[in-house]
């Protein structure tokens, strides 16, 4: 969606345990692909503001967070924060496109829940919930929300918007 991206903020949480196994894979990626990373960390919400505004000063063409509870119940700080600074961003579940965010790519959770009833119903059954194997999403979901998009003057290709689940209009 954005062709001369090569430099991207990450937004983590150093009091999450997700952070540190998430930045790893995320590293591995962005070499592969030649993007360089630069990393705030921020656990308040004033140091998402002051994290936001180190990545600007550090010429990011793109953000994202590290996937976080914390993150997501600031979603609309961040969405705003994003939109305000013309900054395009990437997150892991819809809640932050339903905030205005620009797009979001993550596991389903409806049918990640639904894989939870089924487990419950399994163990309600007698099975031993040691002996049920451990499931990952199966399911992802991309969303885009296009007034985002037309802000930040971007021009999503028709087939991305193909593929999405959902367009936000």
């Amino acid at each position: 969606m954005i062709p001369r991206a090569t430099r991207v903020g990450v937004l983590a949480n150093p009091d999450s345990p997700l952070t540190e196994p998430v930045l790893k894979d995320l590293h591995a990626a962005a070499e592969s692909i030649g993007f360089q990373l630069e990393i705030v960390t921020a656990s308040t919400g004033l140091e998402i503001d002051g994290g936001f505004a180190a990545l600007l000063q550090r010429r990011i063409d793109a953000v994202m967070n590290v996937p976080d509870a914390f993150f997501t119940n600031r979603r609309v700080q961040i969405a705003i924060l994003a939109a305000h600074h013309r900054t395009p961003a990437v997150y892991s579940s819809r809640e932050y496109t339903e905030a205005g965010g620009l797009m979001s790519y993550g596991p389903s959770f409806p049918e990640l829940f639904r894989q939870v009833g089924l487990y419950v119903g399994r163990v309600l059954k007698g099975e031993q919930p040691a002996d049920l194997p451990v499931l990952r999403p199966t399911k992802f979901e991309l969303v885009i929300t296009l007034p985002t998009a037309r802000l930040l003057g971007l021009n999503i290709p028709p087939t991305l918007l193909a593929r999405a689940d959902e367009v936000i209009e």
